[in-house]
Parts: C-alpha cells; structure tokens; sequence
C-alpha cells in the first residue's frame, strides 16, 4: 500500500503530546558524528532536532573540532573523541559514547562521515551497545552493506539515506524503481527507511510505503540531508514512532524547502535556514 504524505495526513497522525512541560518529557537526542573537515552537519542535525520541539542535544564528535562547536550550538553540551587518520571519529570512542546514549531517547550516528571504512567500523563497534531508537543517516548506513538484517541492533532504526547511499548498500541501481529499493531494504532489515530524491519515500518494513511530492530542487544543497535526520532524530526523542518520525520528517523537510523557496528562491536557501521553517510548520499541523 502507497500512501502520499499531506498536511492532512499529518493532522490525523498527531505526534504524541510531552508529558509536561519540563524539558527532559520532550527528550534527548544524541547527535553522533562529524569530522575534522565536516563539522558543519552535526550541527546542522543537532539544531534541526531541536527544532521539532526536542528538549535537549547532545553532540559526541571529534576533539579537534569539539571545542569550536559549543558556541556554535550553544543549546548543546559538546563531547570530543578520538580520530582516526582521516579525522573521522575512531571505533575507540564507541564504548564511552555509547555510556552517552544510554542517557538519551535516540541516537543519530552518521551526519558527516566522509570515509566508508571508518565509518562502518564505527558503527560496528557502537551499533551493538545502544539499546534506543537509532538514526542511521548518509556514511553511516555502510554499516548495513555487512549487516543486512540489522541483528546487532537492539533498538528500533531508521535509515536516512539518499540514492547512491541506498545503491550502494543494496549492490545494484535505484533510478529504474526507487519505492521497490527501498521497500527492499526495510523488508531486508527491519528498519524504517527514509530516501531522499525528488518524490521522498518512506518504506516500513511491514510492507506499506509513504511518499512525500513536496519540495524542490532547492533541496538538492549541502547539508539539506543532515538537517532532514536531525528531524527525525529530534521526533523520535519525542516519542514518535519510527515510521511517524520518519513521515513527519519528510514531509516537514521537504515543505520547509517550499516555503523558503516561495520567500527567498527556488535555488539559493542555505540548508540552516530549513529548520527555522519547522515550529511554524508543526504548529499549523496541531492547531
């Protein structure tokens, strides 16, 4: 069954409302990820996460970079971690950030990677320890090229990928049918995932699958990808379902690129400019 997402959809699947008002009932999201040479996209994931109402962020990532981030995201308390040789975070690290995921309602791990080996290390050694909900999001997904069926991981998952992301992990092509791809990998690992590209697909792994025809080309800019997991990451951490994290990030994504491209242009809007578009967005969905 295919489903396309609208405001109305959305409105009869309303998010779970938080307990009270206090910041830890909205949850904490651990933001995991980062390089020496990309430390942009934690950032960009940890302030889209706290744009969907999420009450707090953490960011574990690498200690050359640590530093220079926590006035960038002052919301955030910022761990750093040792590096390999490329700047990406060491397999080290896993045992004393998973002790940090263990503190919050979701980890998100991926946003930023920019080597494949050391990124499916990492996540090799982290993935096993985390009993939560877990964000696998771009160079992060290498892991599942080894790890189909996703065994090691406890916790529910989604995956945040985009087309050469998810052909890679499937070994073969996605243009010709990129809701058969993706229905492919949710039913082979038992994870939500959430593909990019010009109509957004989210597949669950019990067979249904939901499309998002918002958005534009505009999307299609640096970091547009970290700020769009960092909105699922920030829902789950309210309690959403993977499959409604998933769904309401997709369509929030793709309709703040709308509503930017509309003010600003259909090319041009940087990608820290979505996530502002999203409290108005949520609150049209709820009033």
């Amino acid at each position: 069954m295919t489903e396309q997402v609208t405001a109305e959809v959305l409105r009869g699947w309303p998010l779970p409302s938080p307990a009270s008002s206090e910041k830890h009932s909205r949850g904490v999201a651990l933001v995991v990820g980062g390089s020496a040479e990309t430390p942009g996209a934690v950032r960009l994931a940890a302030e889209a996460a706290l744009r969907t109402g999420c009450g707090k962020v953490r960011i574990a990532t690498v200690s050359s970079v640590a530093a220079h981030l926590g006035p960038l995201v002052p919301e955030s308390r910022v761990y750093g971690f040792g590096e390999t040789s490329t700047g990406n975070l060491s397999a080290a690290a896993a045992t004393a950030i998973a002790d940090l995921a263990a503190g919050a309602d979701v980890t998100l791990v991926g946003c930023g990677f920019t080597d494949p080996g050391d990124a499916e290390a990492f996540v090799a050694a982290l993935a096993p320890a985390i009993e939560g909900p877990v964000v696998l999001d771009a160079l992060g997904t290498a892991y599942v090229d080894g790890h189909r069926d996703l065994a090691e991981v406890a916790g529910p998952c989604v995956l945040t990928v985009n087309p050469s992301e998810l052909a890679h992990v499937l070994d073969h092509e996605v243009e010709p049918d990129p809701v058969g791809a993706a229905a492919d990998l949710a039913a082979m690992s038992g994870a939500v995932v959430l593909l990019g590209g010009e109509t957004k697909i989210v597949a669950v792994p019990h067979g249904s699958v939901h499309t998002v025809t918002a958005g534009g080309p505009g999307l299609a800019t640096s970091g547009s990808g970290d700020v769009q997991a960092g909105l699922v990451a920030g829902l789950l951490a309210r309690g959403a379902d993977p499959d409604q994290a998933a769904v309401w990030a997709a369509w929030l994504h793709a309709t703040a690129g709308d509503r930017l491209a509309e003010r600003i242009g259909v090319l041009g809007f940087l990608a820290r400019e979505l996530g502002g578009e999203v409290p108005a967005l949520l609150d049209e969905l709820t009033a």
